[in-house]
């Protein structure tokens, strides 16, 4: 099998590389037949990957232990659950289903697209096959997920602990997902460059592709989220580490991309800023791929230090150098039809909106980057934290929040003020009656955030506004019920109010980081089963101490140590929450039968009540000191026994333990509207789904008019 999955790279590569081929000649010479066998090949790139990554599926879902990247990254221990998932937490892995979804989103838009743009097609053809001959060379030729040991060992070292969490797993195909997808609308922005065709036609085919890819990288970046506060034991959500900033760049400059393409279609406006964005932002996808795999910058999300770092270098310049250079040779092409006709007008704020997004990505960018450029200027690495990221970005945040309340109402090209004070009376009322009762209820110890719940209230009642009214005009043309009304006016209009859903969430989720940020009780203590302590307004009892081992296939997967915690609100309800820390062993038979599983990689897994207007979140670190010296005792009469003596004296440990618990170490959040983060994302992904969704048989009708419209200037053209 794994001789088969080799053969498949191989393979790939050379159909990749004869695409390329076929789909530039084919270009340059008028040969229709090989820019179709360029376009076949793409189909062709997909089932050899298909087959690859199922073969690969195969041997970590049978323990294939002959597999390198299976013995290394599995277990006859692990779920099938994480089996079946742990080809992407591997280096190579990882890489072969970035290859196997791009080769499957560039089959799509090509299938889509085989009977229009006839003259860019072939180009971006051949941009998507370079992509996938690079990462199709590198699985050849440096990390295989077909590499082989000499000798198979009986049990595997088992997957990461810590990606052992349902988010975590889906997370990484949600990133590559986005990634790949905005390769899309980079392969068509060069290829339209290369052949001058600045029209907004290139925007329309690979429109859909571009706001998939916003959908499935931000899904990606919240799931991420999400673990970290669910798995990592620290309490939060975002830490600024250089792998979530690498995610979160080509998402800023990919919204700023989707917001200003609307200008270049509806009046031929910043042709160049366009073109920019989309080859800043297809570049920034490769660059957060490079960063997981080089280990350049230190992060929990790295794969750490590889080989991989001179290949993707080499090919961050091409695209850099290859960007610009287009970019500036077609300068004069890519000038703008019309001007600003006012700073009040819709444009003006999509063009305010844009420069708020490229410089929250520059802040990032910058304070990522800084430990590199710090080292190369002045010899010692410097490292930017948190404080110095909340400096910049939260006013941004706060700009950013107003813009997208403002763009949905104001009138396009020029807006008079009093049409303008009609469209934000009730909006401007929301944000001011909101602040008021921040004040009111005693919040003004942070005024940053109770401007973001202002705004964010001015963008409710926007959005809020915008249904009221278009619903109430869709009673009057067809007299319709308020919620056939509402539901048909979203059914025909679902770009524009799938874009006012976003807006919406958007705001929650920025007024769930505001609250969460600023009014946050955090504690550590120690404890013991007994003992009682105060955070915010709960009162946490260390009710009991709570111990077990975890058996799998009859062998010993982990060991548990645990509190069971009871919890009373002041003035409300008293629950239990349980928290553990999981401890895996060490594959280092030095470290002994039982001290091993003290010594390799632990989890916490965190007790958590969540609620709609706050969350009490619980970690748990007992004192491995206190029962040390019982492991070494156990250790010493464990040696060289049976295995099944082995785990019923594991057992036994634990049910001394449990009797004679050790103290422990608690962190202790009542963290506020954590929930609205969450609830925020579904609401912006809900939006963003609306705004994708196949548009009804009536539009769909007009779109393939204009589809055949441009079908017959291709040809005139040709």
């Amino acid at each position: 099998m794994a001789v088969l999955g080799r053969a498949l790279i191989y393979l790939a590569l050379a159909v990749a590389v004869y695409g390329i081929v076929a789909a530039l000649v084919g270009a340059r010479r008028g040969r229709a037949d090989l820019v179709e066998s360029a376009r076949r090949s793409v189909y062709a790139l997909a089932g050899l990957t298909v087959a690859a990554f199922a073969i690969l599926e195969i041997a970590f879902l049978r323990s294939d232990f002959s597999f390198s990247v299976v013995a290394s990254h599995s277990s006859t221990t692990t779920p099938p659950f994480y089996q079946a998932t742990a080809a992407w937490s591997s280096q190579e892995g990882s890489l072969l289903l970035w290859l196997l979804m791009l080769s499957l989103w560039s089959s799509l838009v090509l299938f889509l697209t085989r009977r229009h743009l006839r003259d860019v097609v072939p180009y971006a053809t051949a941009v998507l096959l370079g992509f996938a001959a690079f990462f199709a060379a590198l699985l050849a030729f440096f990390e295989s997920p077909f590499a082989q040991v000499a000798v198979a060992p009986p049990e595997g070292a088992g997957l990461n602990p810590l990606l052992r969490h349902p988010s975590m797993m889906i997370h990484p195909p949600m990133l590559y997902s986005g990634y790949t997808l905005f390769a899309i609308p980079f392969a068509f922005g060069v290829a339209a460059l290369i052949r001058r065709r600045v029209d907004a036609d290139w925007i329309a085919a690979t429109r859909r592709f571009a706001l998939a890819a916003w959908l499935f990288l931000g899904a990606g970046i919240i799931l991420g989220a999400r673990w970290s506060y669910a798995e990592l034991g620290w309490g939060g959500y975002w830490a600024w580490d250089p792998v979530e900033n690498a995610s979160l760049l080509p998402w800023l400059t990919g919204t700023a991309f989707i917001h200003s393409i609307m200008l270049q279609e509806k009046r031929g406006m910043l042709k160049m800023w366009n073109a920019s964005l989309v080859l800043a932002t297809g570049t920034l996808c490769i660059l957060g791929t490079f960063l997981v795999r080089s280990g350049i910058l230190d992060s929990i999300h790295a794969f750490g230090a590889s080989t991989l770092g001179v290949p993707f270098i080499a090919l961050i310049a091409v695209m850099v150098a290859g960007s610009i250079a287009l970019v500036v040779s077609r300068r004069d092409a890519l000038r703008s039809e019309h001007r600003l006709d006012s700073l009040l007008s819709r444009e003006a704020m999509f063009v305010a909106n844009n420069l708020v997004l490229v410089g929250l990505a520059f802040v990032v960018f910058w304070g990522t980057f800084f430990p590199l450029i710090a080292e190369a200027l002045t010899g010692e690495r410097q490292t930017l934290g948190p404080p110095w990221f909340d400096r910049y970005t939260v006013p941004l945040a706060l700009v950013l929040v107003l813009l997208s309340g403002i763009g949905p109402v104001i009138a396009w090209r020029r807006a008079t003020w009093r049409n303008a004070r009609r469209a934000f009376l009730v909006p401007v009322a929301s944000g001011l009656v909101t602040a008021a009762a921040c004040l009111a209820f005693g919040l003004g110890e942070s005024p940053f955030s109770v401007v973001m719940f202002a705004l964010g209230a001015f963008v409710i009642g926007t959005v809020a506004q915008e249904f009221w009214r278009g619903a109430g005009a869709r009673r009057a043309m067809a007299g319709e019920a308020p919620p056939r009304a509402v539901v048909t006016l979203v059914r025909r209009n679902r770009r524009r109010y799938g874009g006012y859903i976003v807006h919406l969430g958007v705001a929650l989720l920025f007024m769930g980081v505001a609250a969460s940020s600023a009014f946050q009780d955090e504690r550590d203590v120690r404890m013991s089963p007994g003992d009682r302590t105060r955070i915010g307004d709960y009162t946490v009892t260390f009710a009991k101490s709570t111990a077990d081992i975890e058996l799998r296939g009859g062998r010993l997967e982990n060991i548990k140590f645990g509190a069971r915690l009871v919890v009373e609100r002041d003035g409300g309800e008293t629950f239990t929450t349980v928290t553990e820390r999981r401890y895996f062993p060490s594959m280092n038979p030095a470290l002994g039968p039982i001290g091993r599983f003290f010594e390799g990689e632990a989890t916490s897994e965190i007790g958590l009540q969540a609620g709609l207007l706050r969350d009490f979140w619980a970690a748990y670190q007992p004192d491995q000191e206190s029962i040390r010296a019982v492991v070494d005792r156990l250790d010493e009469r464990m040696e060289g026994k049976p295995a099944d003596q082995q785990v019923r004296a594991m057992a036994n440990l634990t049910a001394f333990l449990r009797d004679r618990p050790p103290p422990a170490t608690f962190r202790l959040i009542a963290s506020p509207l954590v929930s609205w983060i969450w609830i925020g994302s579904l609401v912006v992904f809900s939006g963003g789904l609306l705004a994708l969704w196949p548009a009804p048989d009536a539009a769909r009708r007009r779109a393939t008019a204009r589809a055949a419209a441009r079908v017959a200037q291709d040809l005139s053209r040709a």
